[in-house]
């Protein structure tokens, strides 16, 4: 017999296959027909097509030319380290040390990942706010550990309620994740909510994850303070965040995580394990951000905060509400009186008008109904999608009356 015609494919772990299904995910699927559809307006990712400032570009680029390419500590620069923890004393109040209680990840989403597999032993409950970003399941599948989600409400801006975390509260409880700014409703957590959540998670022992990758990208006063500022709560909070979204980063895969001594040093392993350490030119250049002039990232927020004005003004002029968006990079658009699932209007956008934007169930059941849009594209552009995507809305609105 022939080897090699009779060979099958391997079977997937019973994990992947319980986190991946048989069926063609929402995600894979509207990628998948976006890449079919010609002259494709595109307000679903979040990766900026803002240019990263040349500062920065020059630090990678003299890393390279250099030489400066071998292995860095596996928990990063030495003087990167010590940049990220000045930068933590002098914008969020939180005093690391920067050898001990700081790790360069590659990215921040490798820090999610490091956390969950480092923290969660098998069936270990990690509450999550509904909608969420879509690495935090996987990333606790792959841990072994199970998604409690925490409803939100557009009611409240989808803010997460302290008496919704506390009502979902059992022995198998052991992290809470905070994600403020949110992706993908844009959602801030005051900082009245964040006193109520900390007193909750010192009364049941939690661990908590702070993600706070789009503490830059607020606006019009919002405030996006760290949960590990409050009294009791440094220690038993890891800090995660990144160069991505502030200095339009994220082909360069570097980001942090800080927190006490004793759970960084847990994870420094699973960190070396996976990627050893974060591109050392990816280092240098982050390090280039944290010591270079910040008139680039007044410069980043001024061209963010022109587009969310576009979108909203768009979505206002178009007649679809939302709830407020006071951080991140999205609108959480309500096209619940259009009587279509969120999955079924968000395909119909793409295939009759050439938008792409994804559904809020791809977030959480708490996003039906939804649809999270970018404004991630030139200003004309993202007009032009919205007043699409308008037209078939008030289409179906009007079919329903």
């Amino acid at each position: 017999m022939n080897e090699a015609a009779s060979f099958s494919s391997p079977r997937l772990s019973r994990k992947i296959q319980a986190l991946q299904g048989s069926a063609e995910t929402t995600f894979t699927r509207m990628v998948r027909l976006a890449g079919q559809t010609p002259n494709l307006i595109s307000l679903g990712r979040g990766d900026p097509d803002v240019a990263t400032p040349p500062h920065i570009v020059a630090a990678a680029v003299q890393a390279l030319q250099t030489h400066h390419v071998n292995y860095t500590p596996p928990p990063g620069l030495p003087a990167l380290r010590e940049a990220i923890a000045e930068k933590l004393a002098r914008e969020n109040g939180l005093h690391y040390a920067p050898l001990s209680e700081v790790l360069v990840t590659c990215g921040a989403q490798e820090a999610i990942s490091v956390i969950m597999q480092s923290l969660l032993d098998p069936g270990d409950e990690v509450l999550l706010p509904d909608p969420f970003y879509t690495a935090y399941e996987m990333a606790v599948g792959l841990a072994h550990g199970k998604v409690v989600p925490v409803p939100t409400y557009a009611e409240q801006n989808f803010e997460v309620l302290p008496a919704e975390i506390e009502a979902r509260i059992t022995p198998r409880s052991r992290l809470l994740v905070l994600v403020s700014p949110s992706n993908p409703t844009g959602g801030v957590i005051s900082l009245p909510v964040q006193e109520a959540i900390a007193r909750i998670a010192l009364r049941h022992n939690l661990l908590v994850l702070s993600d706070e990758l789009y503490e830059k990208v607020i606006f019009e006063g919002a405030l996006a303070p760290s949960i590990a500022r409050l009294p009791g709560m440094r220690e038993r909070t890891l800090v995660v965040n990144g160069f991505s979204k502030t200095y339009c980063m994220t082909g360069f895969r570097v980001g942090y995580l800080a927190g006490p001594a004793p759970l960084v040093a847990a994870l420094q392993e699973p960190h070396h394990i996976l990627t050893i350490c974060a591109p050392v030119a990816s280092q240098q250049a982050a390090l280039a951000a944290l010591r270079g002039d910040q008139g680039c990232v007044d410069e980043i927020i001024g061209i963010f905060a022109r587009r969310r004005q576009a979108l909203l003004t768009s979505l206002r002029q178009a007649g679809i509400p939302f709830p407020h968006p006071a951080g991140a990079f999205f609108a959480f658009a309500d096209v619940r009186a259009a009587g279509i699932s969120a999955a079924a209007f968000a395909e119909a956008v793409l295939q009759q008008a050439g938008v792409l934007v994804f559904p809020g169930t791809q977030y959480g059941r708490c996003g039906e109904g939804f649809l999270r849009i970018s404004y991630l594209a030139e200003i004309p552009e993202i007009e032009r999608a919205v007043e699409r995507i308008g037209g078939l809305y008030r289409q179906w609105v009007q079919q329903r009356q």
